[in-house]
């Protein structure tokens, strides 16, 4: 599967996603950080990549409809420390990979006890 990493994530999920077999690119790699959340969708779509991220703004489904993109995981964790953000990467990795031919064109909110999913798919 092809990712975005949101510049908000640790970079230690680059490797995690990597080591699953998924290609992942980063704003902060790409030298894009900083640019608006507008920008970065249409990156993400441009790319045809999935976009991982910590910013609620994306689960807005009127401003970012999830079947007009490659998909869109937002994390939503009460505590966003490196270690918090890790453990629920790794929670999900199992299902980003079981699911990876199914994500484009949904929305994933992902939280530490459920995953819920909006789109054309779902």
């Amino acid at each position: 599967m092809r990712i975005k990493i949101d510049e908000n994530m640790p970079v230690d999920v680059i490797n995690v996603l990597e080591n699953a077999g998924h290609d992942v690119h980063s704003v902060y790699t790409e030298g894009i950080e900083g640019c608006s959340d507008r920008q970065l969708i249409a990156i993400c779509k441009k790319e045809k990549r999935l976009l991982i991220t910590l910013d609620n703004d994306f689960s807005n489904i009127i401003v970012y409809p999830p079947e007009k993109f490659e998909g869109i995981i937002v994390l939503r964790v009460e505590n966003q420390s490196k270690k918090a953000i890790m453990t629920l990467i790794n929670k999900l990795l199992p299902f980003i990979t079981f699911n990876a031919g199914d994500i484009g064109g949904q929305l994933w909110i992902v939280e530490e006890d459920r995953i819920r999913i909006r789109g054309i798919s779902s």
